[in-house]
């Protein structure tokens, strides 16, 4: 366990370095996105993912790490959207994007490590394309979700969803830098 927490403090750091430059360069301009174009931008990344799987063709020369980058950033913006709320004008700063960025990361984390405890990290045995999948039906659950308008019976809610699709999508970085490496 004490070997994840530390892979996955070192994915979250280039997550947020990316995020940091991208605030630099765009400012917070997302903040005007709703939940369901957020879903659509992960759904988009994942998709991608799982097409770079299956095909062994490639006319854009990015791989899976960037897209699972993406998926982590655009979630961890979604859970952001979610706690304020969505604006007609960029209004964040640098400064307050970040310390955002980093509570939600800090709690999407104490959830992993409370699941890793329970699960006696599982995750460990699985194919990075299992995660993928794992990750679109989280997309699936999240759009159906926001079709109830929010409602639902017994299920889990948007935020949780989020946080497993974080959680996902840093379990596969890791597997792919073991694999590098």
């Amino acid at each position: 366990m004490q070997n994840t927490s530390k892979q996955y403090d070192a994915v979250i750091s280039e997550c947020r370095n990316l995020f940091v430059k991208k605030m630099s360069d765009y400012g917070s301009a997302w903040r005007i996105l709703r939940l369901p174009s957020l879903t659509d931008q992960i759904f988009i990344k994942a998709q991608r993912i799982r097409q770079l799987q299956e095909n062994t063709t490639r006319k854009v020369d990015e791989g899976e790490k960037s897209e699972f980058i993406g998926i982590i950033n655009y979630s961890v913006m979604a859970l952001i959207q979610l706690e304020l709320g969505v604006v007609e004008q960029p209004d964040l700063d640098t400064e307050k994007a970040i310390e955002l960025y980093d509570k939600h990361v800090k709690i999407t984390k104490e959830l992993m490590e409370n699941k890793n405890h329970d699960y006696g990290e599982a995750w460990r045995d699985m194919r990075i394309s299992s995660l993928t999948d794992l990750i679109l039906q989280k997309l699936l659950r999240v759009k159906q979700i926001e079709d109830n308008k929010g409602k639902t019976l017994v299920s889990e809610g948007i935020d949780a969803n989020y946080q497993d699709m974080i959680n996902y999508a840093i379990f596969a970085m890791i597997h792919h830098s073991e694999l590098e490496s």
